[in-house]
């Protein structure tokens, strides 16, 4: 199998349905032998069961957090290659081949730019598009040498085998940063390629805390790197 669509879950039962549809649709148009995997973090709503209806595959994923979501569909997954995204409909599932040629090409991380591609008014707060975001991607390039000016971007695809070569292991948000920080230390091939941001389809409050997730993303950032420097000193 070529292609694993991965979207990790937690009572997304608003949107789940539209982003399979696209992603299936994706696949099929494209002629990609593929499959769509939904990595249910602890839903208690009906997201499992619209997945399985909708012709989705679900593992389930027992440790709370969005990385730990990740990490278990990484595990779980058929595909050689994955596209992960939020399945809360802000990503578009329907237009992943600029992903999918990256990864032909043999590039084992794509990132998704969503300053690149537009972030539709209402999608993304004020103080992540102009403060957070920027900021902790300027860190991260300074502290990695990283050319990737979206770290924070839901929406990207991978080699799985060397994914999982980098034993990831962070449970929450900053999952999205270990991801780019061990590819870039242990020399994987990364790039970007624009994509878009939409405006959430739910009505409940997003699982996203800016404040608290940014620190982890900066306190996950600083330690790495007094790690790595400790390391190459010996």
């Amino acid at each position: 199998m070529e292609l694993t669509i991965l979207m990790p879950c937690l009572n997304e039962a608003e949107t789940l349905a539209a982003c399979i549809r696209k992603a299936q649709m994706f696949l099929s148009e494209n002629d990609i032998d593929g499959e769509i995997l939904i990595s249910d973090n602890g839903s208690v709503d009906s997201s499992v069961d619209i997945a399985l209806e909708s012709g989705a595959r679900v593992t389930n994923a027992p440790i709370k957090g969005y990385g730990a979501a990740l990490q278990a569909g990484i595990n779980a997954a058929n595909g050689r290659y994955i596209i992960m995204g939020d399945s809360d409909d802000s990503y578009d599932f329907y237009n992943l081949m600029p992903f999918v040629e990256k990864l032909r090409e043999g590039y084992d991380l794509v990132i998704g730019n969503r300053f690149a591609g537009g972030i539709e008014p209402g999608a993304m707060p004020w103080a992540n598009k102009y403060i957070g975001n920027p900021v902790l991607s300027s860190v991260a390039r300074v502290l990695f040498h990283s050319r990737i000016s979206d770290f924070h971007c839901g929406l990207r695809g991978f080699n799985r085998d060397r994914i999982r070569e980098l034993d990831l292991h962070a449970p929450g948000m900053e999952f999205a940063t270990e991801m780019i920080v061990m590819a870039e230390l242990n020399g994987l091939r990364i790039t970007e390629v624009p994509t878009t941001l939409k405006k959430d389809g739910r009505t409940r409050r997003p699982h996203l805390r800016p404040l608290r997730d940014g620190l982890r993303h900066l306190r996950y950032m600083i330690s790495t790197k007094k790690d790595y420097l400790r390391e190459h000193r010996q």
